[in-house]
């Protein structure tokens, strides 16, 4: 390479660098993944744009495919590093059913999609359906931040984009191993896939293994061990990488995830440091993956897939999404606007692209067989990736917010504080509305019981301000306070209020006595005492009011909500009561403080307070049209 290639080189790379740094700060200014604008960066500069950037920009024709190689491996070995064990087991149970039951789903249907509608061969039908299995936490997580759903969706929607990234890889890599096979048979077939993946798993304890043993009980000097831990980790990654590629080529992916899953779970010291600086890594690494597919990624692929390209997007997003998520997740504790919802957010990004690449760049070189080429196979193979790539980023990515609010999945925040008998009863029945409940809870007996029954159960003490910040108490509109300590109540509402300043604070007094100095915080109190009365009383005097009371809380619903909808103020109760769904009833106005069963003649003013009771379809149905919750 001449001196004057060295400098061209050189400032190809300080563009793509720019280029995504740039494209992650669009990101979380728009609050978009990062990926489209990571793709619309790559074909400004490609040969579709300005010509900066070809298939020979990087030298000769083995150069790319090595590149984009450890690239992947290195984006396989983060996500691996942040599949947490711990995370999973507060995952819901439908995640197993989403990485199992729904990748098959996903795999076979898209792979029929393919062969049917663009007419390709079952090889690379299969190798493109394996690539879509891959959500991932890169496209998702960016939606999540800026659509709050219960943590229990979130928690599944992550998780599944973890795993399946990792999975997606190692299946599409034995796949793609098996089309360069000519004679494949079902033995031929378990071969491969036992020689990647045993040397795959092998190579990545091994190495997993090493480099946790240095952290552990080498010296590595106080002044620089954060950052020779960091440096350690990621040579780990690439020596795992590179020692199974060497033995079986396409093995080196299963080795980096492995020694990635290993490590992160091993209580690594320095671990926040290490998985800032991956993170970082990771960019520069993403940047070149994403850029340098403009080399390969023209238009007229695009264009060439016609409308059986579209009609596959369509197939992936609009029936096998919906049809996995409602297989996997029936019988939790899913509404059907979260299941809804759930649909509809299953962009693709980081792993599908980076691969489907890696295997382009491998197919036009080496096709099937070791013939010549296979470039019919690569135009195919990333024109489909990327088409529904940008489709889903683009609509599910930007119209996320949008689906959230009109599907009604964005709810109030709960934190409760005491996982016992109240404070379970209590996230029961606000799941039962669709709130979004977390309960804290540090007795382990009790937290795995409520994780069994389907409940979001953070580990830790309520009256720890940071057990309290990362159960979600900054964004949290109501904290309750629900232990049996009326101290450790009290804690947890001066923190509430203090450190937090949360809207309402609700605590359980189990010592009637202790009420005034729960109410001097300014702090809602309901004494169990009193409460207990106070239903017994019922029973015996008003027991008609207290059954229809019990089957309220069954089947019913009573929520309050502002009058905000300029077409009510100044309207009647009879009329406004007339247009309402079958059932409801307006119980109680609240204006200026005062509440008053209203008569029909009354007329609603801005800023009213309207209590609505009915059943739960009905009740939300008339939110919608009057006003806003509470």
């Amino acid at each position: 390479m001449t001196a004057a290639e060295s400098g061209e080189l050189l400032v190809l790379v300080a563009t793509i660098i720019g280029l995504g740094v740039l494209s992650q700060l669009l990101s979380a200014r728009f609050r978009v993944p990062s990926v489209l604008f990571l793709i619309a960066s790559g074909i400004a500069v490609g040969p579709e744009g300005a010509g900066i950037l070809t298939a020979e920009s990087f030298g000769e024709s083995s150069g790319l495919p090595t590149i984009v190689g450890l690239s992947v491996a290195i984006i396989v070995f983060e996500g691996a590093f942040h599949l947490k064990i711990d995370k999973i087991k507060q995952a819901p149970a439908a995640v197993v059913r989403l990485t199992t039951i729904g990748a098959a789903i996903s795999l076979t249907g898209t792979a029929l999609a393919v062969r049917y509608f663009l007419g390709t061969s079952w090889d690379i039908a299969l190798l493109i359906g394996a690539l879509l299995i891959a959500t991932g936490p890169t496209v998702v997580t960016p939606i999540l931040k800026v659509v709050p759903v219960r943590d229990r969706v979130a928690a599944t929607l992550e998780t599944e984009g973890i795993v399946n990234d990792v999975t997606a890889a190692i299946l599409a890599i034995v796949l793609f191993k098996a089309m360069t096979v000519n004679e494949l048979t079902a033995d031929i077939y378990l071969q491969l896939f036992a020689e990647r993946l045993g040397t795959g798993l092998l190579v990545g304890t091994v190495v997993a293994a090493i480099v946790w043993a240095v952290l552990q009980y080498v010296d590595l000097s106080p002044d620089t061990a954060p950052q020779n831990a960091r440096l350690l980790t990621l040579a780990g990654a690439i020596v795992a990488f590179g020692s199974a590629d060497y033995v079986f080529a396409e093995a080196g992916v299963a080795a980096a995830a492995t020694a990635g899953l290993i490590l992160g779970n091993a209580g690594l010291p320095y671990e926040e440091d290490i998985e800032a600086f991956k993170g970082d890594v990771t960019l520069l690494v993403l940047s070149f993956v994403f850029i340098t597919l403009a080399a390969l990624l023209e238009f007229d692929q695009l264009v060439a897939l016609g409308v059986g390209g579209l009609a596959v997007v369509a197939v992936v997003m609009f029936v096998l999404r919906p049809l996995l998520v409602f297989i996997s997740t029936r019988g939790g504790r899913f509404t059907f606007r979260e299941r809804l919802f759930m649909s509809f957010v299953g962009p693709r990004g980081i792993i599908p692209a980076s691969v489907a690449t890696l295997f382009a760049i491998r197919l036009q070189t080496t096709g099937p067989g070791n013939e010549p080429t296979n470039v019919a196979g690569a135009d195919l193979l990333v024109g489909t990736v990327f088409l529904v790539i940008l489709v889903t980023v683009v609509l599910e990515g930007g119209l996320a917010r949008q689906i959230a609010e009109k599907l009604d999945v964005i709810p109030m925040r709960v934190l409760i504080v005491g996982g016992g008998r109240v404070g379970r009863s209590l996230a029961e029945r606000l799941e039962a509305r669709g709130e979004n409940v977390v309960v804290i809870e540090e007795d382990l007996g009790v937290l795995e019981e409520l994780r069994n029954e389907g409940f979001t159960a953070r580990e830790g003490d309520g009256t720890d301000v940071e057990v309290l910040r990362s159960a979600g108490a900054e964004n949290a509109k109501t904290v309750v306070a629900a232990t049996g300590d009326d101290d450790a109540n009290l804690l947890v509402a001066q923190l509430a209020k203090s450190s937090f300043d949360v809207e309402k604070v609700i605590a359980r007094a189990n010592e009637p006595s202790n009420a005034p100095a729960f109410e001097e915080l300014g702090v809602e109190t309901i004494s169990a005492a009193e409460s207990t009365a106070w239903a017994i009383d019922n029973r015996i005097e008003r027991p008609a009011l207290s059954n229809w009371m019990s089957e309220l809380g069954r089947s019913g619903d009573v929520q309050e909500i502002e009058v905000t909808d300029t077409e009510l103020v100044g309207r009647r109760i009879a009329d406004v009561g007339s247009e309402l769904p079958n059932g409801v009833l307006i119980a109680l106005v609240s204006r200026n403080g005062t509440n008053e069963v209203p008569t029909s003649d009354v007329e609603l003013q801005e800023g009213d307070h309207v209590t609505l009771i009915g059943r739960t379809e009905a009740v939300r149905e008339a939110i919608e049209r009057c006003g806003k919750p509470v």
